[in-house]
């Protein structure tokens, strides 16, 4: 039996020791939820606050490269894979992902971001200490938020 895509997420964000993780019961449903989610060229400017713009290519392929341009004008490389209730985008620095299944009464969310280089982990765990969580949760506000207004 395979985990569902939320029990996968929690898995590899404790695997990561990751420095951002938050999951919470959303009271809306998961098409809505997962719209935003998953509309990553569109939606994930609004949802990091220090993302500009998510360049990736429209088409139905569940594995593809993308382009985060930061507020700074800085430039990172992603693999992204994305599939129904589940994305995870990974660069040379950082992992970022989603998921999402129906639960009664709407849907679990939960979003993580950690980095990759085991050399960078003393600053995760700062970083999750301090502000981690609270922006987990933020995130997962800014999701239900703007799937609330669709």
């Amino acid at each position: 039996m395979s985990a569902d895509p939320v029990r996968r997420l929690r898995v590899l964000a404790a695997g990561l020791h990751a420095g951002m993780y938050a999951e919470e019961h959303l009271p809306l449903p998961y098409d809505q939820v997962w719209q935003v989610a998953a509309d990553l060229r569109t939606e994930l400017p609004h949802l990091v606050p220090f993302l500009r713009e998510f360049r990736v290519p429209a088409g139905d392929a569940d594995r593809k490269q993308a382009l985060a341009v930061g507020r700074s004008g800085l430039t990172e490389t992603f693999e992204v894979r994305l599939a129904p209730g589940w994305c995870l985008m990974q660069s040379r620095l950082v992992v970022g992902g989603m998921a999402a299944v129906p639960e009664a009464g709407g849907t679990r969310f939960a979003v993580l971001g950690a980095t990759r280089p085991t050399a960078l982990r003393p600053a995760q765990w700062l970083y999750g200490r301090l502000v981690g969580e609270r922006r987990g949760r933020a995130f997962v506000r800014r999701v239900a938020e703007r799937a609330a207004l669709r």
